[in-house]
């Protein structure tokens, strides 16, 4: 039986409950790929470290401005798996921390120079827009594929030269923002529209989400097989074939988390593979 809010209530602390609010698994998965990424391009550890931490507070500034935002349709549809319907932690204290890390996000991010401090700012005021506004609208996917899109420009521009990441990274990292925007809507999808979100997925259902979602993703892992120049290797191959497996899964098993977590395991695969493309 699952427990209630005053159970839930009684047996965590406030710092959890804001560990809990900040939607830790993508905020974790983002920064981890941050500092893969910025390893791998050759970034010297120091600007590694500050592009990784600027990552961080972005991610916690948009997990909790998302949950205070939602506050009231989580009301709505019982969500007490949500540390703010539980009663964990107040408001005010997740609305505090939303706005501090995206303060704190701010110098992080010029840290890394003029430019790729404002593509990553840019990613991440897309992503506050998408809490604010576009969730609710038949472009709730593009703060998705944006901030994604933006972030190897962040980890590139601050080489020497300033260059940009080539196109297919970028068309690999929009495409894999955009499947993980219908992953992880299709759990809550009925309940979105009840409570009156219209983004996108709920515009289009659970199947029909779910099958965009898992060709969106599809999509990602294609670009970064065959967009480098050269011949593929044995290996990229393999992962675009085993890259079906899940997705396939994904579409069937529409209940749960299932699909959200398939996409973060195809998007691990898929830097193992860039890794090994840039060294």
């Amino acid at each position: 039986m699952p427990a209630t809010a005053a159970e839930i209530r009684t047996q965590s602390s406030p710092l959890a409950g804001l560990l809990g609010a900040c939607h830790p698994l993508p905020a974790a998965a983002v920064t981890l790929l941050t500092a893969v990424l910025a390893l791998a391009v050759g970034r010297p550890l120091p600007g590694a470290a500050l592009a990784v931490a600027a990552v961080a507070a972005g991610q916690l500034s948009v997990g909790w401005c998302n949950d205070r935002v939602d506050l009231r349709r989580d009301l709505a549809t019982g969500r007490t798996d949500k540390p703010l319907v539980a009663g964990t932690v107040t408001p005010r204290a997740v609305a505090a921390a939303a706005l501090g890390a995206l303060l704190l996000c701010v110098p992080l991010s010029l840290a890394a120079g003029p430019r790729a401090g404002a593509v990553h700012l840019a990613g991440v005021a897309a992503a506050w827009a998408y809490n604010l506004r576009l969730k609710s609208t038949t472009a709730s996917w593009l703060p998705y594929a944006l901030g994604f899109g933006l972030l190897p420009a962040f980890i590139t521009l601050p080489l020497p030269g300033h260059p940009w990441p080539p196109p297919w990274l970028t068309a690999a990292a929009a495409l894999l923002g955009a499947g993980a925007h219908f992953a992880n809507v299709l759990p809550d999808i009925e309940g979105d529209r009840a409570t009156g979100v219209r983004g996108l997925p709920q515009r289009l259902g659970v199947r029909r989400s779910a099958a965009l979602g898992a060709l969106l993703v599809l999509g990602s892992t294609a670009a970064l097989v065959v967009g480098p120049p050269g011949p593929v290797s044995p290996y990229g191959w393999a992962l675009l074939a085993v890259t079906l497996a899940p997705l396939l899964l994904a579409g069937r098993r529409l209940g749960g988390r299932f699909p959200f977590h398939a996409t973060l395991a195809v998007a691990g695969a898929d830097v193992a593979l860039l890794v090994a493309e840039l060294r």
